[in-house]
């Protein structure tokens, strides 16, 4: 039985790889993770970087594949700190990598709490510089049915293709 690879079928998901480019490229720039409707506080931690490969049967009985990246935001105040440049993630996550077989293509996912709410699952949209700050806007990551957005991922690549090119931008609202 084949099993599908659903690395790409999220096409708003940005990848670990993607991320690590984009600090990179504004490395002294604040790092400042955004998600329901607030920014991060400046305090905030990455209390865990993991990877995981799953094997999954989808509800259409289709075998499913993928790799995926959690990284664990704390969201917390601390005394008069502030957010940590894009060169500090980016270490942090290079460090892990030297423990941890991380995967630059995987789909990625933040766990984020305050340490008092329960941890939610969100994605990344496209990191944006702003204000002198590189800015990751978090959305919660919803449940969905994987044959059916396959399905509309194909409607639409039919649909560009005979209609014209379709905006590339990331996002997540």
């Amino acid at each position: 039985m084949a099993v599908l690879d659903n690395t790409l079928s999220t096409s708003d998901d940005i990848s670990l790889g993607f991320l690590l480019a984009a600090l990179d490229a504004s490395p002294d720039a604040p790092l400042v993770f955004s998600y329901d409707g607030a920014d991060i506080k400046p305090g905030y931690h990455i209390t865990e970087v993991k990877a995981g490969r799953f094997s999954a049967l989808d509800c259409g009985a289709n075998p499913e594949a993928w790799s995926e990246i959690f990284v664990q935001l704390w969201d917390i105040e601390e005394g008069d700190r502030t957010h940590m440049p894009a060169r500090k993630f980016a270490s942090i996550v290079r460090k892990v990598a030297e423990h941890v077989a991380l995967d630059g293509s995987a789909r990625l996912t933040f766990e984020v709490s305050d340490g008092v709410a329960p941890m939610q699952l969100h994605k990344a949209a496209s990191p944006v510089v702003r204000g002198g700050a590189l800015h990751v806007n978090l959305c919660p990551r919803p449940a969905s049915c994987k044959p059916r957005d396959r399905w509309l991922a194909e409607t639409v690549k039919q649909a560009s293709s005979c209609c014209g090119p379709t905006s590339g931008a990331r996002c997540c609202a």
